[in-house]
């Protein structure tokens, strides 16, 4: 990690093995997109969502057994509320999957950053800063940029609208996640939030009316392939963020929707130009809504953003 001395900031692209982890862990979360879009060929968005955070609950408990019968009141209802907004953060995400191809969910989703401070802003009446609020400016440009205009007007397909209202939820998660920080047990928390979302997906089949799959090796392979991810990155994160600042750690995670355009490239996706430039916008925004200042001692609110990705897989 860098050295930083009072108002004369240091600036370091010479990575630690901790973020040399962050980075193999986002160019993990990159892949996955792509994965989900091609399993929503023989299954049903909610079915799969539920199936995957049941395999995440599973692996998560087993590296958690020693710490679960200490769960509290409070840690259950954390857990059953943040549950919540990764079942509607990740459902629709999956459901925009059905529509929408790889990359551009990717980048969409991606705007749960700038997300956050305005979400804080309109919920909790917290006015963001001058950084965060140009990168909500520049994540709507490219919003319309990525979206595409046709025919001279503006259009959102069903996909992007749902992948849109998923970066909400994500959002929210976030802010929940903040609000208990430091007031429960990480492991516990997580198990029951993974198991929530789970069972929470599973109940939404009933009113989407959504039909059971058959037997598929590929969505067995997959929930079990990327519940078993979302455990190793639990646990990966929690090591390496003890040394990695939560600002250098965000900037590293915005590379994620750049790695799933890598992806969805070499498996033949291809976005438009003015699509890529929305997507580029995107990922600044990301950036810049980091690029906070602050004064010396102030460790700032940017750890919430870093909590969402313990259940990302």
């Amino acid at each position: 990690m860098s050295q930083t001395t009072p108002g004369k900031p240091t600036v370091t692209f010479r990575l630690s093995k901790a973020e040399l982890v962050l980075v193999f862990i986002t160019m993990l979360w990159g892949g996955t997109f792509l994965i989900v879009h091609n399993v929503m060929t023989v299954s049903g968005p909610m079915f799969f969502v539920g199936l995957r955070f049941a395999a995440a609950a599973l692996f998560v408990g087993a590296l958690s057994m020693r710490a679960l019968p200490g769960l509290t009141l409070t840690e259950l209802k954390a857990g059953m509320l943040i549950g919540v907004t990764i079942m509607l953060g990740y459902g629709l995400q999956t459901m925009g999957l059905q529509t929408i191809n790889s990359s551009q969910s990717a980048f969409i989703t991606a705007l749960y950053v700038p997300f956050v401070p305005l979400l804080q802003w309109l919920v909790l009446g917290r006015r963001p800063g001058l950084m965060p609020s140009l990168g909500i400016c520049l994540a709507f440009v490219g919003l319309m940029l990525l979206a595409g205009p046709e025919g001279g007007t503006l259009h959102f397909s069903e996909g992007e609208v749902v992948t849109l209202v998923s970066a909400v939820a994500i959002a929210a998660e976030i802010i929940l996640i903040s609000r208990y920080a430091g007031k429960v047990d990480v492991r516990r928390v997580t198990v029951v939030q993974l198991a929530t979302a789970s069972a929470l997906a599973f109940l939404m089949i009933v009113p989407t009316q959504e039909r059971l799959p058959d037997f598929s090796w590929l969505l067995l392979a997959s929930a079990l392939g990327l519940g078993a991810m979302s455990a190793v990155i639990q646990v990966a994160m929690n090591w390496a963020q003890q040394s990695v600042s939560p600002t250098r750690a965000t900037l590293i995670y915005a590379g994620e929707p750049v790695w799933a355009g890598v992806v969805g490239r070499i498996a033949g996706e291809r976005l438009p130009g003015v699509a890529l430039f929305g997507a580029l916008l995107i990922v600044l925004a990301v950036v810049v809504s980091e690029l906070k200042v602050r004064r010396q001692g102030n460790p700032g609110t940017a750890e919430d953003e870093q909590a969402r990705q313990r259940e990302a897989g």
